[in-house]
C-alpha cells in the first residue's frame, strides 16, 4: 500500500499507511484506486458523507465571494447559522469558534464567569469519569482519561469528578457545602467507549432537577452526538429537558472547521463585550458550510435515517455475533455504535483497513462506528457483513 512519508510533521498520530484522494457518499478512494467503506466519517465529522453536492456548492459559492472577515464586523452567514441553531435547539444564542475543545473551553469559561458573577471565588464544575472534552489545558483537565493527561501536569483545578450515570454521587456533592456552579456531561460518551446512560431520560431529568435546585448550569457536550447523529438534532432532545449550555463541533461543518457554544437563559447573558473571542470563529466560509449541512440533513430526512440505520446495524451485528465468545455487548444511539469485546482489539483497525473498511477502536476494547448519516440499507448491511467476519476472525485467534 503506497503512502507518503514526511520528516517534518510532529509525531502526534499513529497514522495508518493509506492516503485518500477522493470520496463520494460513504466511499473513499486511495492513491492506488482502491475503494473503502468509511464507517468512521472522519470521527463523526462527515455526516453528509464525502463530496455531498449541496455542501460542495455552498462552499464553492461562498469561497468565490468571501472566505473570511473579522468578527469586528457583522457577518450575515454567521447570523443565519446562529438563527438556525437557535431554531432547531430551542436555545437563545451562539458563540462560534473552530473546534470541539474550543466550544468546551468557552463553556468552562462561561461557567466560571457565571460563578464569579454570583460571588463564588473558586467556582467548580462537576465532570464525569471516562469523559472526553478536548486537549486544551482546561478541557484536558475536565477529561476523565489519565493516559491523555499524563505528562501535562499541573492540570487546571476546579473540576470534581464523579462516575457517569450516577445521580446519587452528584446529589451527595449537592448536599455538602461546595463551590459547584455547573455540571458538564456528554449525553453519549463517544471517546469513552459509546457509553449510554441506562435510562437517558431519567438521568438527564435528574441532572436538570439537581441543577435547578442548586442554581447550577447544566452543560451538555454534544460535540460528537450532535447534528443528527443520534436520530435527533441533539442527543439531549431524547430526554425532554433543556440544557443551559451546549457545545457543538465535528458534524456541524461537515469537514470545514467550526465549533459552537450555545446558551439559554441566564447563561446566554453571561458573556459580555470583551469576555471571549475567536479570530476565525464563524467566518463566512465555515458558517456557510454549517448552514448547508443543517439544511441538507433537514431536507433529506437524515436524522430519521440515522436512527433507522443505527438500529439496523446494531440488530444485524447482534444477530451475526450472538454466539461469538468474546463479545460483551453491542450498543448504539443512532449512528453512534459501539461493539465492546472482552479484550483489547486495536489491531482490528489495521485488519479492517486491509479489507478496505474504516473503523476505530476506543477505550482499548470498543470498536467504534460513526458512519455518515447518508448511509443506506445496502451499505449498512455490507458494513455488518465485513465487520462481523473480521470480529469473528479476531476473536478466534
Amino acid at each position: 500500500m503506497a503512502h507518503l512519508t514526511s520528516n517534518h510533521l510532529m509525531s502526534t498520530y499513529t497514522r495508518q499507511p493509506v492516503t485518500f484522494v477522493k470520496g463520494e457518499g460513504v466511499w473513499l478512494w486511495d492513491d492506488e484506486g482502491k475503494k473503502y467503506l468509511d464507517a468512521l466519517s472522519g470521527v463523526a465529522v462527515n455526516g453528509l458523507g464525502h463530496a455531498h453536492p449541496k455542501l460542495v456548492k455552498a462552499i464553492s459559492d461562498q469561497a468565490a465571494k468571501l472566505i473570511h472577515v473579522s468578527n469586528i464586523y457583522q457577518i450575515a452567514e454567521q447570523e443565519a447559522l446562529g438563527n438556525k441553531i437557535a431554531e432547531i435547539s430551542g436555545m437563545d444564542n451562539v458563540f462560534f469558534c473552530n473546534s470541539g475543545c474550543e466550544a468546551n473551553e468557552a463553556s468552562i469559561k462561561l461557567a466560571r464567569l457565571y460563578g464569579h458573577n454570583k460571588g463564588i471565588e473558586n467556582p467548580e464544575i462537576i465532570v464525569m469519569e471516562r469523559a472526553f472534552h478536548g486537549r486544551t489545558m482546561a478541557t484536558l483537565s475536565a477529561t476523565g482519561n489519565r493516559k491523555a493527561q499524563a505528562g501535562f501536569e499541573p492540570l487546571v483545578s476546579g473540576f470534581i469528578r464523579v462516575p457517569y450515570d450516577d445521580l446519587v454521587a452528584i446529589k451527595q456533592i449537592a448536599s455538602r457545602k461546595n463551590n459547584v456552579v455547573a455540571i458538564l456531561v456528554e449525553p453519549v460518551q463517544g471517546e469513552g467507549g459509546i457509553h449510554i446512560p441506562a435510562d437517558m431520560k431519567a438521568y438527564f431529568q435528574g441532572l436538570r432537577q439537581v441543577c435547578d435546585e442548586n442554581g447550577w448550569l447544566l452543560m451538555v457536550d454534544e460535540v460528537q452526538s450532535g447534528i443528527g447523529r443520534t436520530g435527533t438534532w441533539f442527543a439531549f432532545q431524547h430526554t425532554g429537558i433543556m440544557p443551559d449550555v451546549m457545545s457543538l463541533a465535528k458534524g456541524l461543518g461537515s469537514g470545514v472547521p467550526i465549533g459552537a457554544c450555545v446558551a439559554k437563559g441566564i447563561a446566554a447573558q453571561t458573556f459580555t463585550y470583551g469576555k471571549h473571542g475567536s479570530t476565525f470563529g464563524g467566518n463566512p466560509l465555515a458558517s456557510s458550510a454549517g448552514l448547508a449541512t443543517i439544511n441538507a440533513i433537514e431536507e433529506e430526512n437524515l436524522r430519521e435515517n440515522a436512527s433507522k440505520m443505527g438500529d439496523l446495524i446494531r440488530e444485524k451485528l447482534q444477530a451475526e455475533l450472538q454466539n461469538t465468545h468474546g463479545l460483551v455487548v453491542v450498543r448504539n444511539a443512532g449512528l453512534m455504535i459501539g461493539i465492546e469485546l472482552d479484550r483489547p482489539c486495536s489491531e482490528l483497525v489495521e485488519m479492517a483497513l486491509e479489507t478496505q473498511l474504516l473503523i476505530n477502536v476506543t477505550a482499548e476494547k470498543v470498536i467504534r462506528l460513526l458512519p455518515p448519516l447518508v448511509i443506506n440499507e445496502a451499505e449498512a448491511l455490507e458494513l455488518v457483513e465485513r465487520l462481523s467476519k473480521l470480529i469473528k476472525q479476531f476473536l478466534s485467534q
